[in-house]
């Protein structure tokens, strides 16, 4: 009955941990020997409760994001302190970390939806759907899958609900911060849409150095602290408040315009 124990989702874990295994020796040259992943701050993983956190970052590409995170997680939690050096962490990942997707991302072709296995909570958008604006109210099926989730282990997700940088912070997170009070952990990564298309699933360039600087908890008085003020916390420590743009170099912001000009098209 072991083999085919199930988390609260109904994935079998056993399944679960051979595609963590087998997508994470396919992809870890995409950080350590195609490009470089330099990593900071790992030490704060292994002192993280087992459930009931919350990762929040900004986000570049659909996939490899996620994907460099369950490699630095799991690489940190077997001892790897800064470094995904040797892909053997993985042999016993560890099995209750989500993250949250997209619904159509995750359901559009059979890659992502194996992706979906390993780990997704996909969740309808309530502003974007096939690359149109829409409005619609926020399913509570959604909001009880982000609980499960949590309940049983790690979240990550990324607020600004969009890989273009710099966007508004989703009130959506700021809520579940108030109701679940989960432990919440900024990541502010870079390089990855460098080294990556969108999707996150073809290298675009080689010798890119990637980072990936893991932050303290942010300190949230879950009972008094408004939404507005728990998302500019967010915007702050994952370094996307407007005013990030003002560190930023003509030629960076120019860059940034372009990267986003060509992905409208």
């Amino acid at each position: 009955m072991g083999i085919l124990k199930r988390n609260p989702f109904g994935h079998i874990l056993f399944l679960k941990k051979m595609l963590i295994r087998y997508l994470g020796i396919m992809s870890h040259r995409r950080y350590r020997g195609f490009n470089q992943l330099h990593i900071e701050g790992s030490d704060i993983i292994k002192n993280l409760p087992d459930k009931n956190v919350l990762f929040v970052s900004n986000h570049q590409t659909y996939f490899a994001d996620v994907v460099a995170m369950f490699h630095v997680f799991n690489a940190s939690l077997s001892g790897r302190i800064d470094s995904i050096k040797n892909v053997g962490y993985l042999w016993n990942p560890k099995l209750n970390i989500y993250y949250i997707a997209a619904k159509e991302t995750m359901n559009a072709g059979l890659l992502p939806k194996i992706l979906a296995y390993a780990g997704s909570v996909s969740i309808e958008r309530t502003w974007r759907q096939s690359g149109k604006d829409v409005n619609r109210k926020v399913k509570f099926s959604d909001i009880s899958n982000i609980a499960k989730a949590l309940d049983d282990g790690w979240v990550i997700t990324f607020p600004q609900g969009t890989t273009k940088p710099f966007k508004p912070m989703r009130k959506g997170t700021a809520f579940i911060i108030q109701k679940y009070k989960p432990v919440v952990v900024p990541i502010v990564i870079d390089g990855f849409r460098r080294s990556f298309d969108k999707k996150g699933l073809m290298i675009k360039k080689k010798g890119i150095l990637q980072s990936m600087v893991i932050k303290k908890p942010l300190d949230i008085d879950y009972e008094n602290e408004s939404v507005a003020s728990i998302l500019e916390k967010i915007e702050y420590s994952i370094e996307q408040h407007p005013s990030f743009l003002k560190v930023l170099s003509a030629k960076e912001i120019k860059e940034q315009e372009e990267l986003n000009k060509s992905r409208e098209w």
